[in-house]
Formats: C-alpha cells, sequence, structure tokens
C-alpha cells in the first residue's frame, strides 16, 4: 500500500508526506524526476511569459514612438479640445506687403524627454478649420501714421482672443513677425510702429507680450522658419533607429574636434514666387570658401541655430544655407525677358531699318510663347506685337543669360555663393511656381523627372492656341488654370528649368525633387517654424517642474521590469523550497528503522507497548 498524506496549517506552514513504504522504488523514483521536470518547466513558462510582456509593452512603445509623427498628421484636422488644461497657446502675427495674417497654434505638455521638441500644431475651431484671420492692407500703409497701428492690428488679437481659452491668456505669447513690406521702410517709420505696438497691446490685450516678441525679420530669418517649418510637419527632427530611414553625417557647427554623428535627413526647399526665388538647405558638413570676399558672403547666406531646449545639447543645432533672388520669380522673370526683348528689337529696328513688331501684321516671333498665341508689350506709349512659334529649346537658350552665372566655382544665380549639395543623398521640395509649372497645365506635380517634364513642355509649347483654349472651355486644366497661366506656361516652364538645373546646378538625373502645393493635405506656413523656434526654451519649464517628481518617474517606467523579475525570482525560490524539503523527508523516511513501526501501530489502537522477555 502507498499512502499519501498532504497537510496545510495556514496561513504560512505546510506539510508534505510520502510514505515509501510499499511503494515501488521505481515509482518513487520517477515521481522525483517528474517533480523536478515539472519545476523546471514552470519556471521556463513563466520567465517566457514574463519576457513576451515586457517585449510587447516596450516594442509597442517604441512603434508608437515611431509612427507618433503619422498619427499626429490623422489628428491634426481634429477640433482643438480647449477644455484639456495641459494644452498649450501660441500666436504668431505675419505682418506682409499687402495684408496681416494671424495663426494660432497649440501643443500639449512636453513629455520631459530634452531630445523631443513640442509637438505643435495649428489650433483649429469647432467647425475643424484652421484658426486662420487676415485683414487688409499691409502693415506697413501706416508708415505714415504709426498711432493708428495698434487699432489696425486689433481684430486680429480680439479674434485670437475668442479661440484660446481665457485662462490661457497670461501664459500665451504672442509675436508679431513683420516682413517684405515692413523691411523697405526706414529704420525709423519702423521703430515708431513697433513702438506703438508695444505699448498699446499689453494695455488691451492679457497675452505674453515682451519688446522681443514684435519686431522687422529679414528674408534670411523667414527662409530659415520656411525649413523649419517643412521639416517639422515631415518628422525630420525626431530621432530613429529605423534602418529604412535616410540619414546623413553631419559635423556640428562649433563642435569641429568632435566626432561627427548621424541622424535624419533633412529636406530642401525651393519656393519661386511671383516676384522672387528662394532655397534653403542644410549644409551637414564643415565649407570651404574660394576667397575671403566669398567667406564674407557666406556669413550672410548661412544660419547656425540650435532647435533643442539645452543648448549645451549639439543634436538639434543645424546649418542652414538660404539664398533669396529677387527678380527670379516667375513673373519677374518675364517682365525681364519682355523689357529686354522689347529693347533689342527697337534697337535693331533702328539700326537696320526694320518694322518688326510694330504692327500685328509683322510680330516678333517668340519662341516662348504657344504656337501662334498673341501677345503686346506696352512701352513709353509704343506697343510691340508678338507671336509665338513654340520652341521650348529656343526659349530656354534666350533665357540663359537671364540667370547671370559666373565662372566662379560654387556659386549660382547672381553669381551668389552656393555651398555644394550632396546630390546622391539629398532631397528638395518645390512650391509656388514649381508646383504650377509641373501640375496646373501638364498634369505631372509630385516626383520630378526631367526627361518626362522637357517632352511635356515641348509638346505643349509646340501645340497651337486655339488646341489649349479648346482643352480650356473642356475644363482639362487645373480648376485656378487661367488664360494668364496657359499664355505664360512655356516661358515659365523653360523658366522653372534652367533655374533648377543651370542657375542651382541640379543635374537632369536627379530624382529627388518632389514639387508640392501642401504637405500633407495643409499648407505649411513659415510662422510655425517661428513659432516652433522661439518656444524652443519652453520644454526646460515642464522638464523642471517634473525634476521633485523624476526619481519616481524612473522607478514607474521601470516597474513593470522590475515586478514581473521580482515576482519570477519568488516563485522559484517557493518551488526549490518544496523540492527541498520533499527530499529531506525522503531521506528522513528512509533512515526510519522497520522495527520501530510496531510502537508506532499499538499506540494508534491504543494499546499498551508489550514488555519484551529479558535475556
Amino acid at each position: 500500500i502507498c499512502r499519501i498524506s498532504i497537510s496545510c496549517l495556514l496561513p504560512a506552514s505546510w506539510h508534505f508526506s510520502i510514505s515509501p513504504v510499499g511503494c515501488p522504488r521505481v515509482l518513487n523514483t520517477t515521481l522525483r524526476q517528474i517533480l523536478v521536470v515539472g519545476i523546471l518547466a514552470a519556471a521556463v513558462s513563466l520567465l517566457y511569459y514574463s519576457l513576451v510582456l515586457i517585449r510587447n509593452k516596450y516594442g509597442r512603445a517604441y512603434r508608437d514612438k515611431r509612427l507618433h509623427r503619422y498619427l499626429a498628421r490623422v489628428t491634426d484636422t481634429e477640433a482643438t479640445d480647449t477644455s484639456n488644461p495641459n494644452l498649450n497657446y501660441g500666436i504668431v502675427v505675419d505682418c506682409g506687403s499687402s495684408g496681416s495674417r494671424i495663426f494660432v497654434y497649440c501643443w500639449p505638455r512636453h513629455n520631459g524627454n530634452p531630445h523631443d521638441l513640442l509637438d505643435i500644431k495649428q489650433m483649429r475651431d469647432k467647425s475643424r478649420k484652421p484658426v486662420v484671420m487676415k485683414i487688409k492692407p499691409g502693415i506697413s500703409e501706416f508708415a505714415s501714421s504709426p498711432a493708428k497701428v495698434s487699432d489696425y492690428i486689433s481684430p486680429l488679437l480680439s479674434f485670437a482672443a475668442e479661440h484660446v481659452p481665457r485662462a490661457k491668456h497670461k501664459e500665451t505669447p504672442l509675436y508679431i513677425l513683420c516682413t517684405a513690406g515692413m523691411r523697405i521702410l526706414p529704420e525709423s517709420q519702423q521703430k515708431a510702429i513697433l513702438e506703438d505696438l508695444l505699448t498699446d497691446i499689453p494695455v488691451q490685450f492679457d497675452f505674453l507680450f515682451s519688446d522681443s516678441h514684435a519686431e522687422v525679420i529679414s528674408g534670411k530669418q523667414e527662409g530659415v522658419y520656411a525649413w523649419i517649418g517643412i521639416n517639422f510637419v515631415l518628422g525630420r527632427f525626431e530621432h530613429t533607429d529605423d534602418e529604412d530611414e535616410a540619414v546623413v553625417e553631419v559635423h556640428v557647427p562649433g563642435s569641429e574636434n568632435k566626432e561627427a554623428i548621424f541622424r535624419k535627413r533633412t529636406v530642401g526647399i525651393l519656393d519661386m514666387g511671383g516676384v522672387s526665388t528662394q532655397i534653403a538647405y542644410e549644409v551637414p558638413k564643415s565649407v570651404s570658401f574660394a576667397s575671403s570676399q566669398q567667406e564674407e558672403v557666406a556669413k550672410n547666406l548661412l544660419a547656425e541655430f540650435n532647435l533643442g531646449c539645452d543648448a549645451h545639447q549639439t543634436e538639434h543645432i543645424y546649418r542652414v544655407y538660404v539664398a533669396t533672388f529677387l527678380g527670379f520669380g516667375g513673373n519677374a522673370a518675364r517682365q525681364r525677358y519682355e523689357d529686354s526683348l522689347f529693347a533689342s528689337t527697337v534697337l535693331k529696328n533702328r539700326l537696320l531699318g526694320k518694322q518688326t513688331g510694330l504692327t500685328s501684321d509683322s510680330p516678333y516671333l517668340d519662341p516662348c510663347l504657344p504656337l501662334d498665341a498673341q501677345d503686346e508689350i506696352q512701352q513709353n506709349g509704343q506697343v510691340l506685337y508678338l507671336r509665338g512659334t513654340g520652341d521650348f529649346q529656343l526659349c530656354r537658350e534666350l533665357i540663359q543669360p537671364f540667370m547671370n552665372k559666373t565662372n566662379e566655382t560654387q556659386t549660382s544665380l547672381n553669381g551668389v555663393y552656393q555651398p555644394a549639395v550632396h546630390f546622391q543623398n539629398s532631397e528638395f521640395y518645390g512650391f509656388s511656381e514649381f508646383y504650377y509649372c509641373t501640375e496646373d497645365v501638364l498634369r505631372m506635380g509630385g516626383d520630378y523627372d526631367a526627361a518626362k517634364f522637357t517632352k511635356a513642355a515641348k509638346d505643349y509649347c509646340a501645340t497651337k492656341w486655339s488646341v489649349l483654349r479648346e482643352r480650356f472651355d473642356r475644363g482639362l486644366y487645373a480648376s485656378h488654370a487661367d488664360l494668364h497661366r496657359l499664355k505664360y506656361q512655356c516661358f515659365k516652364s523653360a523658366w522653372m528649368y534652367e533655374v533648377f538645373h543651370s542657375g542651382f546646378s541640379f543635374p537632369v538625373t536627379y530624382s529627388n525633387l518632389k514639387t508640392a502645393l501642401q504637405v500633407y493635405d495643409k499648407e505649411v506656413q513659415w510662422t510655425l517654424g517661428a513659432i516652433l523656434y522661439r518656444t524652443r526654451f519652453l520644454p526646460l519649464r515642464d522638464i523642471q517642474q517634473e525634476n521633485f517628481r523624476g526619481s519616481h518617474s524612473h522607478w514607474r517606467s521601470f516597474s513593470f521590469v522590475y515586478n514581473h523579475y521580482l515576482f519570477s525570482a519568488c516563485f522559484l525560490v517557493v518551488l526549490l523550497s518544496i523540492l527541498l524539503y520533499l527530499l529531506r523527508l525522503r531521506r528522513i523516511h528512509r533512515r526510519a528503522p522497520r522495527s520501530s513501526s510496531s510502537p508506532a501501530l499499538w499506540m494508534e489502537e491504543g494499546l499498551p507497548p508489550q514488555k519484551m522477555p529479558g535475556p
């Protein structure tokens, strides 16, 4: 007979006994092996379960961080929750030449990681529309009456005050940044306008508004802000360990003796407006100069700044090249071309005794207009008649001298210094005319291909004007394309091509240019980059507030791991104790003499023990 008895005395006393009497030795050995194997299997299973939970928790956290920016792009279109007390706000007023616009931004409390930037988004009202308002005319119109500037801008600030929660007004920074219109005013008039703003606005509104919050910014600053805004929306300032992400080797400015670092590749921007063209891109490595004069010029074109909240951290230090070229916008370039055409034709007519272009019957044949398209140039009471021949190649040749290129190395339009671009490891976005030229009529916006673009432009230029008009009437072009676009599309296509490939020296095989009107279905303003840069030190406030809870937060972040390891260790100790106790009991039972079993049986039956006879 095999007897097994189990007893449990709560709360912490256990007794487990196995009587080997009558049990085969093979069964005892097998039972011991089963117990050992079972304990080991349980321990391994528990450890595996713990590791799976840990991996799922932190793997998901990593994936969530990696996808944060992409998820944010989806939620960017949601109405802003103004009841959220952890939401912060910021206001930027863009005082341009034709009018002023106000933008309201918001962001949640900083996550406490000094390596991350604020997650700034444009505020949206209950209808999910961006909180933006524009008024006319431009602020520069008040140069002769600066005392009226505060009244002029007051409707914008009242509009913002209605959307920002009242309790947040005193901690909401307000920035009034003036651009092109104010730059052309004398410094005394600029100062008078800014003084009126700094004096009257704090009386009427409770926003955080100091002397440094109202200023006239340079074209270089505006370009840097635009570059920051685009790269922020694209998530290029985030850290990544993803091998699929494009990275670039960077020599951080001011730390030439340190090793280079690798971080996400930022994008360059090309923006061709009606009057000017601008280029901005990161210069990841130290630059060299052909001459001391070139070095002096470069100082005004290279901007070095730190986007991080800690001035001692170098991972968010960027060196960006920004250059603006007045007269190189699409409309201004056409005007320069027509002025040259008019002057040269009048001179030839006078020298050669011809009448070219003076009547519609003998027009000047312009290769930059579509085939048979007619146009006029009026200057000083004279009219020059044009008729298009639609020769894209000849048009390119005629406008190449307008690039004003020089033979000096590392130069672009107008002979201006331009640091080398790493064409094999770079990416650019083309906005405004770069997009209109490729999309409005040619319908090939997006990824730019020089060969395909050239063919499409040639075909367009060579198409008769009557056919183009018919297509326009049938609605085959973009909805906002008008007859002005149709007439000058041939010229602007050639101009864009020459500026990109001849002026900025991008090879025709370059395949990393994307032409776009918006980024992720929204227009990115330079004001986003401005508030991101000007609020870069705000995360320090949140980080300092968390200092007293830092150690607790550190423990809480790792408690998941520690709790599982602690539980596993305790479980193993208990199992091992039970195993050792069982083995000890087995040894005790083996040592007990078989003869001692009879008194025990008598005691169980209640009989007195028998006396053994003496010798």
